[in-house]
């Protein structure tokens, strides 16, 4: 079957992204732009538009596009800003990232799609984004960043993720107890961080940042 992409990346935009209150023109310019049919494996290249979550392997998952727009929506990236990205996934959302922003560091956990989101982002010209094979929960950047876009799922939000904001800086993150969790962008201030609640959803745990289960008699 031969799908036109172009026209159904237009539709998950006007059907999916827009009436789920992502309206920012740049965030929208960006999903209907970007091909996220390259983003996924060949065999799942038919759902790239549908409004579900797709398996990417190690239990990570290529998010709903709505939830992609409503991530790009609350952290909005300027032209002259700095991101760090925690989970590269397929690439695609960094790839978002690097063409609202000045630059794009992703970190992805495993080595074959940390490989694969790097030669995708080449492939569309993307050369902002640079892909790093780390754990999140244990490496260190070295520097900050002005926006941090979280897209695994954390029990409590790292005190070490703070740290690598900018002042004024601002990430998006989902925390909590699945199935229930809640997805919210953290503002660093002058006199520490302030948390704004937007929705609520659920992810897969970045590995390591699972809460840790109870046990009731």
């Amino acid at each position: 079957m031969n799908i036109n992409f172009a026209r159904t990346r237009e539709t998950m935009v006007e059907q999916q992204v827009r009436p789920w209150d992502v309206l920012d023109i740049r965030v929208l310019d960006t999903i209907g732009a970007l091909p996220r049919e390259a983003f996924v494996a060949d065999a799942l290249r038919n759902l790239a538009y549908t409004d579900t979550a797709l398996p990417l392997g190690h239990g990570e998952v290529m998010m709903k596009p709505v939830l992609e727009g409503r991530c790009l929506q609350a952290l909005l990236p300027q032209a002259h800003e700095s991101v760090l990205e925690i989970g590269t996934g397929s690439g695609y959302l960094a790839a978002c990232l690097g063409r609202l922003a000045r630059e794009v560091i992703s970190v992805e956990l495993h080595a074959d799609l940390a490989e694969a989101a790097q030669a995708r982002l080449t492939t569309q010209g993307i050369g902002n984004v640079t892909v790093r094979c780390a754990d999140a929960m244990t490496w260190n950047p070295g520097r900050s960043f002005d926006v941090i876009c979280v897209t695994g799922a954390v029990g409590q939000i790292p005190t070490r993720f703070m740290e690598w904001l900018n002042p004024n800086g601002r990430m998006f993150i989902v925390h909590g107890q699945s199935p229930l969790l809640e997805a919210t962008l953290v503002h660093r201030t002058v006199n520490g961080s302030r948390i704004e609640t937007l929705f609520e959803t659920d992810l897969p745990y970045l590995v390591g940042a699972a809460p840790t289960p109870t046990f009731t008699l």
